[in-house]
């Protein structure tokens, strides 16, 4: 009782400054707290699974207190003893993706999802809420998270995946690390891994503003390597022994290539550092998805790879939605509600005046014809043609990496 005394007593003199101090707060480690979100469209729950702590920290040491977008979900790490958030993060995840499809309407599934945030060094509450696409909190979990539990596994010590580093930052101390995975490419097919990571990284930073912001970022190469190659093709009867388990027709739409085994992915990165996640797949099959701050996953060997890793990266690292729509019908109409602003920063229902005039000049997106609007009539993240974003859209990546570095 006198430890958690003193504890409290040490976190109210820090806590007291106006201005968050990162290396009064943090340790130079990161905690990864593993999630299960579970339930239906009826009804959705959020587990504790377990804690883990690895060396380094590769998030931002900026901004602590603010979040990057609102997300469909967020995370929240606050005192214990004046409730102050010393950490926030958003985040989206494949569950609440899923919670609108027509099988959680019959059915009750479980998803992993893991959270990283810099190690605590005194006691911390830790608080996930996860939102409705009318956003509404629908389930969140408050814990408790002492930095002695013994409890905590420490992980990324040893027997860390082989990586090479493909690109350096201007500054180490204020970057963004990315880390490419491997999925489907064996022991002996990882220099065309590494290969396939530098036409991503050529594709990626021909475009602005990643072009121009290119001395901000780090990209390392993470050989994560399968039994078989290839992928999963459901609806080929085609399983395959691969790192993650990634696989096609996911919630069955043909072309969306995710994997459900979040905690496979974070073990193939412990000790490594990484802030944003990108896996290829070792396929020519037609392919990817991005989920905000969670991960991208790109088909790598189809002739479309170097528009859609691009596309699907905007989702992942910008929060961007499809502007994409389906002219015969609301395909995917659970999606968004007509009623709410849409947190991502490129498509507008005109309910807040202020992007309705930034934003809304056509009609179309989100997969809706009618109802939402986007700034232009092509960008990249509505067709794999357009070569370029629009400028609302680079806006957008701009202000995220300003707010990761700066």
């Amino acid at each position: 009782m006198k430890r958690l005394y003193l504890l409290l007593f040490a976190w109210m003199l820090l806590s007291s400054t106006s201005a968050q101090d990162f290396d009064q707060l943090f340790a130079d480690s990161t905690l990864r707290i593993d999630y299960t979100f579970a339930g239906s469209h009826e009804l959705q729950s959020v587990f504790l699974d377990k804690l883990n702590r690895f060396p380094g920290w590769a998030g931002r040491r900026n901004h602590l207190q603010e979040l990057p977008l609102l997300g469909n979900g967020q995370l929240y790490v606050r005192a214990l003893d004046n409730h102050e958030i010393v950490y926030c993060h958003s985040f989206s995840s494949l569950f609440q993706e899923w919670i609108e499809t027509e099988e959680a309407y019959k059915a009750s599934k479980s998803f992993e999802h893991c959270m990283l945030i810099p190690f605590p060094k005194m006691p911390v509450e830790v608080e996930i809420q996860l939102q409705n696409n009318t956003r509404e909190i629908v389930c969140s979990l408050k814990h408790i998270v002492d930095p002695a539990d013994i409890l905590i596994k420490r992980i990324g010590e040893k027997h860390i995946t082989p990586h090479t580093v493909l690109l350096e930052p201007e500054d180490p101390n204020h970057c963004i690390d990315i880390a490419f995975l491997a999925e489907g490419y064996t022991h002996r097919e990882m220099r065309t891994f590494r290969n396939d990571v530098k036409i991503a990284m050529k594709s990626l930073f021909e475009h602005e503003p990643y072009k121009s912001m290119k001395g901000k970022f780090r990209i390392v190469a993470v050989e994560s390597q399968s039994k078989e190659n290839g992928v999963s093709i459901p609806r080929l009867h085609q399983w395959m022994e691969t790192a993650f388990s990634s696989h096609f027709s996911t919630f069955y739409s043909d072309r969306y290539l995710t994997t459900l085994h979040i905690k496979d992915v974070h073990d193939a990165l412990a000790g490594i550092p990484y802030e944003h996640i990108i896996i290829l797949a070792n396929t020519d099959e037609y392919g990817g998805g991005g989920i905000y701050n969670s991960y991208n996953l790109s088909a790598a060997h189809h002739s479309k790879f170097r528009p859609v890793v691009v596309h699907e990266f905007g989702h992942s690292f910008a929060g961007l939605a499809d502007e994409y729509f389906y002219d015969t019908h609301d395909a995917n109409d659970e999606t968004y509600s007509l009623d709410v602003e849409p947190w991502e920063p490129n498509i507008t229902t005109k309910l807040d005046p202020k992007k309705a005039a930034e934003v809304g000049k056509v009609e179309g997106g989100g997969y809706r014809a009618k109802g939402i609007w986007r700034y232009q009539e092509d960008c990249r993240m509505r067709t794999n043609e357009y070569p370029k974003f629009c400028p609302k859209c680079r806006e957008a990546i701009e202000h995220i990496i300003r707010f990761y570095t700066e």
